[in-house]
């Protein structure tokens, strides 16, 4: 049980907590794991072509990466719980929209209301945890939280997949909804009360750390979206896959993100070893995505990548958010999550386009040569970031701490 009392939160932090931490975060971004699982239903239906597939993943991050530095100022000023419980009720009505959509037009509409519990979900959840969980368990409860996205993948590729098999896609979609709404009433009951609504600081623009996290999460989320979105449609086009085994390559992912996540975030704990962690990641991610394109000549590669996808660089993202809650200043760790969030939006949003051209020209191998170049990128940035920082411990030239850090790397909640 967590509890607050005037005004300071007791740090407890327990299993129900971080369950449900972990549930919005899975909801928060279901609605385009479901899009990408079931996109050659809705490719075969002629619901959305190829090309508008991608689309809809670019109008979701798009919306996502606009409304996140507000959505950052809102959880500030409002506190987690009632964010937490807007997101849920959000996510609901967004997929419950998708299910009623009669064609690509109220599609898009509904994809973009989804980008608002998108905006919400990390800052909301990063603030619940500085909150109410002690010091010492922000790594590991944060990647716990953070597999929440890969187990929402997990349940479009598997479970609500195969629910489509014999419900249909929006029957399927439906039943997402559902769920969604039960979770809204599960954090309204759950999560303590928050402090009176209160103005606190602005900042639009990334500075320092948070600047060089938002650059590697740009890169990072445009190569991981492409791969979300395409993977199973490259599985029935190029590998001979059925759309039930496509979408087993997006379940895949998932599990094996989730142990990346919680994983790496466990040791990202120690903010020594956290600056390095995301180029190490990313460098892995950079052999998933050559995976994928020799996977054309040796189709069970696929199955390899996707594990690498996960492993690499789906935590990549964790990790990310764990070094933000280390280097936040008091007060600003919804903004500064947002502002990480909204770049690694951004990429979501930029990513499957492009490839999408690819694709619908039948060059999905120069497609995963296109993801591992965005996560070479992200490897570049986040190696000459960890460099800079080790200057700046051992008396070189760097670029400030962010306002706030402090020498062992936890922000005061």
């Amino acid at each position: 049980m967590v509890t607050v009392s005037q005004g300071t939160t007791t740090r407890t932090g327990g299993r129900g907590l971080t369950a449900l931490l972990t549930c919005a975060m899975a909801f928060s971004m279901l609605q385009l794991f479901l899009l990408g699982a079931l996109g050659p239903r809705l490719v075969e239906e002629s619901v959305v072509s190829a090309g508008m597939l991608g689309l809809t993943t670019t109008v979701g991050f798009g919306a996502a990466a606009v409304l996140s530095p507000a959505g950052g100022r809102v959880v500030d000023r409002f506190g987690p719980r009632r964010c937490l419980v807007a997101l849920l009720l959000l996510s609901a009505l967004a997929l419950a929209a998708i299910g009623a959509a009669p064609g690509a037009g109220v599609l898009l509409v509904a994809v973009a209301l989804g980008g608002l519990p998108q905006a919400l979900a990390n800052p909301a959840t990063n603030k619940a945890i500085l909150a109410t969980v002690e010091p010492a368990r922000h790594g590991p409860v944060t990647g716990l939280k953070q597999s929440g996205v890969q187990l929402g993948a997990f349940a479009a590729g598997l479970p609500l997949a195969a629910l489509a098999g014999f419900a249909g896609w929006r029957g399927a979609v439906w039943a997402a909804a559902g769920a969604a709404a039960g979770a809204a009433v599960w954090a309204a009951r759950l999560l303590p009360a928050d402090p009176p609504p209160k103005a606190t600081p602005s900042s639009w623009l990334p500075r320092g750390t948070i600047a060089w996290l938002a650059a590697f999460s740009l890169l990072l989320g445009g190569g991981i979206a492409s791969v979300n979105t395409y993977v199973a449609l490259y599985g029935t086009q190029r590998l001979g896959l059925g759309p039930t085994a496509a979408a087993a390559l997006v379940a895949v992912l998932g599990v094996a993100g989730i142990a990346g996540r919680v994983g790496w975030s466990r040791q990202a704990g120690d903010p020594a070893r956290a600056v390095w962690l995301p180029g190490v990641l990313a460098a892995g991610a950079v052999g998933a995505a050559l995976l994928l394109a020799a996977a054309t000549r040796v189709p069970p590669l696929a199955w390899l990548a996707a594990v690498a996808v996960g492993v690499f660089a789906v935590a990549g993202n964790a990790v990310s958010m764990v070094l933000v809650m280390q280097r936040s200043a008091p007060g600003r760790a919804g903004q500064d999550s947002a502002l990480v969030s909204a770049a690694f939006f951004a990429g979501f949003a930029v990513g499957p386009p492009l490839f999408g051209l690819l694709a619908e020209a039948g060059r999905y191998g120069t497609g995963w040569l296109l993801v591992a170049a965005e996560f070479a990128g992200a490897c570049a940035v986040a190696v000459a970031w960890a460099v800079r920082e080790r200057r700046g411990r051992t008396g070189g030239p760097a670029d400030a701490p962010a306002p706030g850090s402090s020498s062992k790397g936890q922000a005061p909640a």
